[in-house]
């Protein structure tokens, strides 16, 4: 899947109280591509996460999308040149329906105010147009990630499963170029996983979104990884096609011990 280089990472370092988290961490990401990032617990990846979308200031190194420097700007503006995120740990409003959520997410391409939208909001006004076309792109989303029967459902209500789905639906609903995936299948059982794959790769291939994936399910990752970047404390290992970095003998004893391989644990 050759192409543009949309997303690069260049030497990118940050430490916390002297601990080195990051260190001289580089890469590029194709347009179109799905780039992950692989290591053991603590091997510094949703650091990178946090300096990409500024959420931390690296103490060095250059962070590039659509071939503009993007070191260090607050994540409203990351997020405003297009580049949006899921989280770990859900962060949901869990007092809100699903499609009160997913609409949240459609805050930066609204053109009326609250002001606005509550003081002049009859049929046929800007307000009422405006509302109506982020609900037809939200209704998308819920198609897309089969969420239907969760659409007015209070989201703190919903399994664990389906939570992380409509996480990873509002931050497709920011209509980002580049998305950033922090471990989307933790918490979901092996059904759920294989949903998850066909929908990421949808994703991929019919919103044309290029993606950068943290994921601990190797099974996952060979599976629908272009290239693979693997990291341990802090360092870059291996960066390579999928085949290439899970026989790398580095990455085998980070994550499995001298003398395994992954299709031996798996």
């Amino acid at each position: 899947m050759a192409g543009d280089i949309l997303f690069s990472v260049d030497e990118l370092s940050i430490s916390f109280g002297g601990l080195v988290a990051v260190d001289r961490v580089s890469f590029n990401l194709e347009k179109g591509a799905i780039f992950s990032i692989i290591g053991p617990n603590g091997a510094g990846k949703t650091t990178i996460f946090n300096c990409i979308n500024g959420l931390y200031k690296p103490d060095s190194g250059v962070i590039t999308f659509k071939g503009e420097e993007i070191t260090g700007l607050a994540p409203h503006r990351i997020a405003r040149k297009g580049i949006a995120r899921t989280f770990q740990n859900i962060e949901l409003f869990a007092n809100m329906t699903t499609m009160e959520n997913l609409m949240l997410g459609r805050h930066i391409h609204m053109k009326t105010g609250i002001w606005t939208g509550a003081t002049f909001f009859r049929r046929g006004s800007r307000a009422a147009q405006d509302e109506i076309r982020h609900r037809e792109r939200v209704e998308r989303i819920i198609d897309l990630l089969d969420l239907q029967a969760a659409r007015n459902q209070f989201v703190g209500a919903l399994p664990y499963g389906t939570q992380k789905l409509v996480e990873l639906g509002r931050a497709l609903a920011l209509e980002p170029e580049l998305l950033l995936l922090d471990e989307p299948s933790a918490g979901m059982n092996s059904e759920e996983k294989q949903d998850l794959i066909f929908w990421i790769k949808d994703i991929q291939d019919e919103l044309g979104m290029s993606i950068l994936l943290i994921e601990h399910d190797m099974k996952m990752v060979m599976d629908i990884s272009d290239r693979i970047l693997a990291i341990n404390f802090g360092k870059p290992i291996v960066e390579g096609l999928p085949e290439e970095v899970q026989k790398h003998p580095e990455v085998l004893k980070a994550y499995l011990g001298e003398d395994e391989s992954f299709d031996s644990a798996a």
